[in-house]
């Protein structure tokens, strides 16, 4: 069993202030391809302000929980810290076995969701291994785009405590262990800048549609601060 929280918050500097769950890549916002992946998730909350909801369809947005962290722009962790609190009010029947972690600025949301689940309910996964993230082409550990235990992830949210505004993903993941999956498609590819949104775009409607995912499991230490 799968939850999904998807982190549609932050000031969107290098887009010049826009709301970037709003931005739109090949027709569709952003937030709307991320939550294409919400077919794997028994509940989903999003973490963003009032004017994400907006780059969401109404029907789709009534079937959303929906939270912010405050006070407000804390950065990913703070949201983290949200979106779990919120599962935690929603979920009567307890939590599940997986959270799934996306940043509202990847296109290929659903894709890397498709590699993440798959190996985080894999029977051979060793218990010991609390949270799975992909690995860009560069090496880079992409942890906006993971799925966590959600006990050890509350538990290091709450050792933070107060401290998780503006505290960094090395900060709160450090208490884990965690493993890398090879990014061998892109889909963890993500929308910062203006440039960006124009690539990403260009690949979504002049090449044909990608085949499956494929990933390849690795032993990724943590290296260095996401965006």
């Amino acid at each position: 069993m799968v939850d999904l929280i998807v982190l549609a918050g932050g000031r969107a500097r290098r887009l010049d202030g826009a709301v970037k769950p709003a931005v739109e890549v090949a027709g569709r916002t952003l937030l709307s391809r991320v939550l294409d992946a919400r077919g794997l998730a028994r509940h989903v909350v999003v973490v963003g302000p009032e004017e994400a909801r907006a780059a969401v369809a109404t029907d789709d947005t009534a079937a959303l929980t929906w939270t912010l962290e405050d006070p407000p722009f804390g950065g990913p962790v703070a949201g983290i810290a949200a979106g779990l609190a919120a599962l935690q009010r929603v979920t009567a029947t307890g939590p599940a076995d997986w959270v799934l972690l996306l940043a509202c600025d990847l296109p290929w949301a659903a894709d890397a969701a498709r590699l993440l689940v798959p190996a985080a309910t894999d029977p051979g996964l060793p218990a010991s291994v609390h949270g799975l993230h992909l690995v860009d082409a560069g090496g880079r550990a992409q942890w906006l785009a993971g799925i966590y235990r959600p006990a050890p992830l509350t538990a290091a949210a709450h050792r933070l405590g107060a401290d998780a505004h503006g505290a960094s993903m090395r900060g709160l993941l450090a208490p884990l262990t965690l493993r890398g999956l090879r990014d061998q498609t892109g889909a963890g590819s993500d929308v910062d800048t203006w440039q960006d949104v124009e690539r990403s775009s260009a690949l979504l409607t002049s090449t044909p549609p990608r085949s499956k995912p494929m990933s390849e499991p690795m032993s990724e230490p943590i290296r260095s601060d996401p965006e």
